[in-house]
């Protein structure tokens, strides 16, 4: 942690230079093709992450980083890893979507990583972040180190595969299945990619910000409850 970002409170966002911006949030969510009912429909503001993180990363973040780099040289996968984020106390590996299955088993299996466990996967879109709008983020738990670390890729919304990790962290499995559900995120190589919280036969994937917000109508006994955007005028 440098001088100047001592003792700030951690849930500040990265400093401006230190951040990459990847579009413009329009309202409270973010969603286009529907009204807008929270009240904020004219709040815009700038979507962003923070930037890659420069040597020493501090701490154990070297080790791990110095450790995963080897590991990737010796699967020959010189270029598998891309930016190293440090943000909040966190580190998150930028991995090319193709190399994630050999990264994740190296994570998993070199003594000098130890990545036992894989505790969830989720989803992230970013619909102006262009030609990687979908993100998919691993987090990942040594219990031999008791150290803690993310992994993230991206696929473009034309081409929304990436490798299931299944085989490597069977704990993958509902995880994945979510994110396909939430997110229309396709993993390759999956043993049963299907819907887990909506029905399968449900259009479209409702956490992604081209989703319609509140424009389904729901029916109760012949009576017909309509959407929230169609219930009252915000004007």
């Amino acid at each position: 942690m440098s001088d100047e970002t001592q003792g700030m409170p951690e849930n500040l966002p990265a400093p401006p230079g230190q951040q990459e911006q990847v579009g413009v949030r329009r309202g409270m969510f973010g969603v286009s093709g529907t009204g807008d009912t929270s009240g904020y429909g004219g709040l815009v503001e700038a979507i962003s992450y923070p930037g890659a993180a420069e040597r020493p990363y501090g701490g154990w973040f070297d080790e791990v980083a110095d450790a995963l780099e080897a590991a990737a040289r010796s699967a020959g996968l010189e270029h598998a890893l891309g930016s190293v984020v440090v943000h909040r106390g966190e580190i998150t590996f930028h991995v090319r979507r193709e190399d994630l299955l050999a990264v994740m088993t190296a994570l998993r299996n070199d003594p000098d990583l130890r990545f036992e466990m894989l505790v969830s996967v989720s989803g992230v879109h970013y619909p102006d972040d262009t030609g990687r709008e979908l993100h998919v983020v691993y987090h990942l738990l040594s219990m031999t180190w008791n150290r803690r670390i993310r992994v993230e890729v991206s696929a473009p919304d034309a081409d929304p595969q990436v490798p299931s990790v299944v085989s490597v962290y069977p704990t993958a499995d509902w995880h994945e299945r979510e994110t396909w559900d939430m997110f229309g995120v396709l993993f390759e190589g999956h043993p049963s990619l299907t819907r887990i919280l909506m029905p399968d036969d449900w259009p479209g994937h409702p956490q992604r910000k081209d989703y319609p917000l509140g424009g389904i109508p729901v029916e109760y006994k012949g009576g017909t409850v309509p959407p929230p955007d169609q219930r009252r005028s915000y004007n």
